[in-house]
Formats: C-alpha cells, structure tokens, sequence
C-alpha cells in the first residue's frame, strides 16, 4: 500500500486524524462517525496502514515541558557495532527513554550510532540518568554526549 493507493476513505481517516486522537473514551468511534464508517472499520484501516508502513506508528506524544520535565536532552553514544543493537534495546527499554534508535556514524566529526533520548526534570537528572546507560553499555561504549534541547520542535503526524 502506498500513499496512491489510499481510497477515499483511508484519505479521510487520515485527514481525520492527522492532528491526533480525539482526548476521549472512544476515539475511535469518534472518527468513526465523523467520517460516516463503523469504528470496527476506522480500527482495521489503521492497523493495516501500520501493517503496510503507510503510517508508522500509533502512539502518544506527550510534552514533556507540560509534565515538568524540562531538562530533556538526546544522548548520542558510540557503541561496538556489533553489539550496537542488542545493546540498543536494553536502553530502549528504561522507563526514562523515550525513544532509542541506531544512525550511522559520519566520521571523522560524528562518531556516534547510538540514540536515546532522555527525559529529567532539570539537566542534572538527565546526566544521572545517562550515567545509568553508560553503565549498561559498559565496555561497548567507547564515548558519549547530551545534546540538551533548547526549545520544542513541533511533532506533526502524517499530512495529506
């Protein structure tokens, strides 16, 4: 499935959604009514466009800065490739990372091919908890960085 495959109602399922969720109980039946389909329908269409890579993922984006935790940073580490994934996981997988994925390193200036962004309440949490990585990758972690955010970008979803 590709974006010129999408019939008329997966269009609207998507212009319908594509600010997010409504904040209810059922937001599924929500859309469902707002676009004139039965939510067993809003909820098979979005499965299988997350089935078929059309969108990415379902999920919520909180902001951070509205729930007090104001010194998040990108934490940027250059990990043994081969254990680059197993180890990204793990860091994947603590309650205070939000999102963790692998980059390819752009040598000599970037050295680094592992990303997990932290979340802390001030920039000396955030340090504290990036110690805690840079013990679980142990000797697969050759240096490390925090690139502390200085302003919030805006998440958008899929636009049509």
């Amino acid at each position: 499935m590709s974006a010129s495959t999408l019939d008329a109602i997966d269009r609207a399922l998507i212009k319908a959604t594509q600010s997010g969720l409504p904040v209810i109980q059922r937001p599924y039946h929500a859309i469902a009514e707002q676009i004139g389909v039965d939510p067993e329908t809003v909820i098979e269409r979005l499965q299988r466009m997350v089935e078929t890579g059309v969108v990415r993922r379902i999920g919520v984006v909180p902001n951070h800065y509205a729930l007090g935790y104001a010194g998040n940073g990108m934490s940027v580490w250059d990990v043994d490739d081969i254990h680059v994934d197993r180890l990204g996981q793990a860091v994947g997988q603590l309650d205070f990372v939000s999102h963790c994925y692998r980059r390819p390193r752009q040598p000599p200036d970037w050295p680094y091919n592992l990303f997990a962004m932290v979340h802390g309440r001030d920039r000396d949490q955030v340090r504290k908890k990036s110690e805690q990585i840079r013990q679980l990758l142990g000797e697969h972690c050759r240096s490390h960085d925090i690139l502390f955010s200085k302003r919030i970008l805006k998440k958008t979803g899929l636009r049509l």
